[in-house]
């Protein structure tokens, strides 16, 4: 039987990129099929028999999906590579041929997931399938009750409002305050925004959760392998059929 996956697909499956980024060369023309240009969205092929290029290179299948639950710590970019020289987070684990599923701030430090699966990444990135993220957020001041109550009602940014989210005091440093704050969105800054229009700035901000996943027995700046107990958790989480998922 004849085996057909959308183009986009087999692109992030293969760890080049997301699905979204993935969709985004398909639109540019820098994907070729059997030495045709593709620009057509949802473009199926048969990975065992049609080459596929990018950027007239050919793009191999990858075999093995790796998982990576990182420790970022501060002052380290989210990104594969930097022009201007600087730290990234890849420069902190033993191969490259993975990517982050979503950003921290270069000042933000804490749980950060790398893989090479590209559809996995897109859905837990994406606020349709409100996978939690959650965070220590060091805070100007002291919020009172109300101002509490709008973070979990819903502030509204420069696009428009977010979504509500879930918010406790845990503690209070002199004049400043210590907030845990989860959301299942990911807007650029998003928490650091959010604080800021209820009038207490993000001091400092720590990732702290992601799903289920914690940052127990890591310091900053180490790693490790997500075991297959979690990394079928996060497939199952996602919406994914897992035998179906694991043959891309």
């Amino acid at each position: 039987m004849t085996v057909k996956v959308r183009l986009h697909k087999y692109i992030a499956a293969n760890g080049l990129a997301s699905r979204r980024a993935a969709e985004k060369m398909i639109a540019e023309g820098r994907i070729k099929v059997n030495g045709e240009i593709i620009a057509t969205a949802g473009f199926t092929i048969n990975p065992a028999a049609d080459k596929v290029e990018l950027d007239d290179k050919p793009i191999r299948a990858k075999t093995t999906k790796q998982y990576i639950l990182l420790y970022k710590p501060k002052g380290t970019l989210t990104t594969v590579s930097d022009p201007f020289g600087r730290a990234t987070v890849m420069e902190l684990l033993p191969h490259r041929d993975v990517f982050p599923v979503g950003r921290l701030d270069q000042d933000t430090e804490g749980l950060l997931i790398l893989t090479n699966d590209g559809e996995l990444t897109y859905r837990l990135t994406h606020p349709r399938y409100k996978v939690e993220k959650k965070y220590l957020a060091y805070v100007r001041g002291t919020p009172t009750e109300e101002k509490l109550r709008l973070l979990r009602k819903g502030v509204t940014l420069e696009e428009g409002s977010v979504s509500p989210a879930r918010v406790k005091l845990v503690e209070q440093h002199g004049e400043n305050s210590l907030l845990m704050i989860t959301i299942h969105e990911g807007k650029k800054r998003q928490v650091k925004r959010m604080c800021s229009a209820i009038g207490h700035p993000v001091i400092g901000l720590k990732r702290v959760g992601f799903a289920f996943l914690t940052l127990k027995g890591l310091k900053p700046g180490a790693y490790r392998y997500l075991t297959e107990e979690e990394v079928n958790k996060l497939i199952r989480l996602a919406g994914l059929h897992m035998a179906t998922h694991n043959r891309l």
